[in-house]
């Protein structure tokens, strides 16, 4: 899987590395806000996961395979604080199993190590997304009146949207729609058995969102095994987008946690 050169945005001149793994449609700047509140005492790196925003696209979809390459753009940065939300939450996770010594300590953001049973949703925005006649926009405004009725919520829709890109040859979609639609499965899943016995002894915070069920009780006995120095912080009035829903919440927590 060759994917050099993974796009990452720096914040922040002095101080302990932070880096961000962002989720499925994301991109790194996702998390700009919360990256500029812990700028003061860090230096901050938000990466564009493969196949998202600016870094190359793959061929397949192995959260092995992602995490080796999310290690390398780490590698020259010694052990940083690792936070990594849904898929780069998963992304996040196995490269503390595979890569101990590059994480100092890790943030898991509305995930749990383990396989989730669909992934209708995300799979009917890719078909969405793919439907949409780019050749036919003249204005970004013309593509979010396209989608509204399949994706009805603004905020959702917008997010989507912040993919669309114009160039010299026209529109394209910066995601790899193709791939993320054909891997949806693996998407996910979790890769428990390529992973063997693997475990992290580092500190590590969950943080779930309350009115999520991505992070439940029955999901504790794995994150235990995996990751036996966790701790878990459930935030009220939040889903799965905990960092947009409630930033400041969240941005607190992350302070608190890197400051130990």
């Amino acid at each position: 899987m060759s994917a050099p050169g993974l796009h990452v945005t720096r914040i922040g001149d002095a101080g302990p590395v932070v880096a961000f793994c962002h989720g499925l449609f994301g991109q790194g700047k996702n998390w700009t806000q919360v990256a500029k509140d812990l700028a003061a005492d860090h230096r901050v790196l938000l990466i564009d996961m493969p196949n998202h925003g600016r870094s190359p696209w793959t061929e397949a979809f192995d959260y092995l395979q992602l995490a080796d390459l999310v290690a390398d753009a780490l590698r020259d940065e010694g052990p940083v604080a690792l936070v990594g939300h849904s898929m780069g939450g998963k992304i996040a996770m196995v490269l503390a199993l595979r890569h101990p010594e590059l994480v100092e300590r890790l943030v898991v953001v509305d995930v749990s190590p383990t396989a989730y049973s669909s992934g209708r949703e995300f799979v009917g925005y890719i078909e969405t997304m793919r439907a949409l006649d780019l050749s036919a926009l003249e204005r970004r405004d013309q593509a979010d009146e396209a989608l509204r009725e399949a994706v009805p919520d603004t905020t959702v829709r917008s997010f989507l949207l912040q993919n669309l890109r114009r160039g010299d040859d026209g529109w394209h979609w910066q995601v790899n729609l193709d791939l993320l639609g054909e891997e949806m499965d693996a998407l996910v899943g979790w890769p428990d058995e390529e992973l063997g016995d693997a475990s992290y002894d580092g500190p590590v915070l969950w943080v779930g969102g309350a009115l999520s069920d991505y992070v439940t009780d029955e999901h504790a006995p794995e994150m235990d095994r995996r990751f036996p120095r966790n701790r878990r912080v459930m935030v009220k009035g939040a889903g799965h987008w905990v960092h947009s829903q409630q930033p400041a919440v969240l941005t607190e927590v992350l302070r608190r946690f890197l400051a130990r």
